[in-house]
């Protein structure tokens, strides 16, 4: 009897090993985590063919109480992807989790959590946290790429990233790069994200970290495309699939705007494509973001009483550089009007977040109410390098990089003396400089 039983257990045992195994066959990429507020958590995951996915998840330490998203059947049409709400939540805590397939667990190698954000204001100082930033994500596929040299490589960018322990990351655009093949069919879409999401390397640093997400023109559509693109909206819908932002869009206006907030620091998500006038275009006004989306952005930062006010853009809005798709190249017109309506409003710590351009740097202008106004570039994280010897006056000495890197920024210090700090690492995690910027108050000119 004795050994009956034991068969049947190593039997069952067995059974279920199989089964966990074949249901980690159908995961494709994922899972990655979305935003994360107080009161719920986005959970991602992308399957190979229609599956029933679900998230079981509990407070660290305390598996013996569970709780459970609801199930979802991937699709072919959304690319076999899924959202998941994790709403069983409270304030501040960390949270392991575990992704079933078909209601079979799915075992990885690599920690899955995922965290709630503090309830600190009227409590306690705010909470330090560290956000990892890059752009220009080129994954090589042969067959599609271009003749010649590889375009992409250095893929342990991601691993050196996730080495940093980062509680978000916010992807500044270019975060895939279309290929002719894929311009103008949801197929090709799907196709590039899914490549593109796959990369085994990048899998860890999905399943620990919050991720948010701007585009530029290699995930919006062909090279410098603008609002004219056909497919635009079919662009955007790929973009909502494939990401996990709080929301996408203003209301009534379309594109992927977005915005969050982590503890004392607000996040502007721009949308430099979806509204922008063709670069080439001789006469009429010319559009970077267009006057909703620019008026909405003006009116944000002045209703914020954030300390830090990030704002991302695909393209760079500080640099002097008159060139390729900077802000002061192609909109000079709508750029000025931007920097003087913050400088009107008088609103501080102003930082820009963008990419691009192939290279980082960090600029710096002090407007005429003598605020501070940044422009952290980060890029590429692993596409071509731009070997630039471009002239920017606002350019702040020794943080050009011509090489593969990625960006972190630190927020810590007490509600009224906060501290920004930035960091550039190289695509094995070594660090190549960075800088502190202190927050500005009132009677304060901050650095």
């Amino acid at each position: 009897m004795k050994r009956s039983h034991l068969l049947l257990t190593l039997l069952l045992s067995s059974f279920f090993f199989i089964q966990a195994f074949s249901q980690k066959d159908l995961l494709q990429s994922g899972p990655m985590l979305g935003y994360a507020d107080m009161f719920e958590v986005m959970l991602w995951v992308q399957t190979k063919s229609p599956a029933e996915v679900q998230f079981v998840y509990w407070v660290k330490g305390n598996p013996a109480q569970k709780f459970f998203t609801e199930t979802a059947a991937t699709q072919k049409h959304d690319g076999f992807t899924a959202h998941l709400i994790a709403d069983e939540v409270q304030p501040g805590n960390v949270y392991e989790y575990e992704l079933r397939i078909n209601g079979q667990p799915v075992k990885l190698a690599y920690p899955t959590t995922f965290q709630t954000q503090p309830l600190w204001a009227w409590r306690t100082e705010p909470p330090t946290f560290k956000v990892a930033v890059g752009s220009c994500a080129y994954i090589n596929e042969e067959q599609f790429d271009r003749p010649g040299t590889p375009y992409g490589g250095d893929y342990q960018v991601f691993q050196a990233i996730y080495s940093q322990h980062p509680d978000l990351m916010l992807w500044l655009g270019d975060n895939v790069y279309m290929r002719e093949p894929d311009w103008f069919t949801r197929t090709g879409f799907i196709h590039r994200y899914t490549h593109g999401r796959s990369l085994p390397e990048l899998q860890p640093l999905l399943a620990s970290t919050h991720h948010y997400a701007i585009w530029d023109d290699h995930d919006f559509g062909p090279n410098d495309s603008d609002g004219s693109f056909i497919h635009k909206d079919m662009a955007a819908d790929i973009f909502q699939k494939f990401w996990a932002n709080p929301v996408y869009g203003l209301p009534g206006q379309g594109g992927i705007t977005s915005y969050f907030q982590w503890a004392d620091v607000d996040f502007f998500l721009m949308d430099d494509r979806y509204f922008r006038t063709p670069n080439k275009r001789k006469a009429g006004d010319c559009q970077y973001l267009g006057k909703a989306q620019l008026d909405w952005l003006i009116d944000a930062l002045t209703f914020s009483n954030a300390t830090f006010k990030m704002v991302a853009i695909g393209g760079q809005v500080l640099t002097s550089y008159a060139n390729f798709e900077t802000y002061i190249n192609l909109c000079p017109e709508e750029r000025a009007y931007l920097l003087r309506r913050i400088e009107q409003e008088d609103i501080k710590n102003v930082v820009f977040l963008t990419g691009d351009r192939h290279h980082t740097e960090l600029s710096k202008m002090v407007n005429a109410k003598g605020n501070s106004i940044y422009d952290f570039t980060v890029s590429p994280l692993t596409a071509g390098i731009h070997q630039t010897d471009e002239v920017n006056l606002l350019r702040l000495d020794g943080t050009l990089v011509t090489q593969k890197n990625f960006g972190t920024m630190e927020f810590s210090g007490p509600r009224k003396g906060r501290t920004l700090t930035l960091h550039i690492f190289d695509s094995n995690g070594v660090e190549l400089w960075s800088k502190a910027i202190q927050a500005e108050y009132e009677g304060n000119s901050g650095n």
